[in-house]
């Protein structure tokens, strides 16, 4: 067998093996819920409100002046709301701002069982104590 034949069959060996990989059934194997820290939710969130409300963006950080909290933006096309949360074991809170002064909306929510801080679920409570579902997704 040449040497290109032998990389040839080593590279689709590895591809049917990347294929495979993906049939079988993985556990995650991550800490418990009320373990999850808060530099864990650092990054992009995928947002649903309601069962079928609007889908958002929200985008979370380090906030830089209060240590463990969090500070990012929620936004939908060219709406873009600044955001201040907090993570308490599994609870979730966080305040959304229309003008970046006054709180527009709290959000009050858990972190899924047994997600790994991948998914964070709650109530929404607006203007006029507006109450939708919330659904917050990596």
């Amino acid at each position: 067998m040449s040497t290109l034949q032998l990389r040839l069959w080593a590279i689709t060996g590895m591809a049917a093996l990347f294929a495979l990989s993906g049939c079988t059934s993985i556990k995650l194997n991550c800490s418990a819920t009320a373990d999850i820290q808060p530099k864990q939710l650092h990054g992009f969130w995928k947002v649903q409100l309601g069962a079928t409300g609007p889908h958002w963006t929200l985008q979370l950080g380090p906030h830089p002046e209060h240590l463990g909290s969090l500070r990012g933006e929620l936004s939908q096309g060219a709406l873009r709301y600044p955001v201040v949360a907090d993570l308490d074991g599994q609870d979730f809170t966080l305040e959304e701002s229309h003008d970046g002064q006054r709180i527009a909306a709290t959000w009050l929510g858990e972190v899924l069982t047994g997600s790994c801080g991948q998914t964070i679920r709650g109530e929404r409570v607006g203007p006029q104590e507006r109450r939708e579902a919330f659904d917050m997704r990596r």
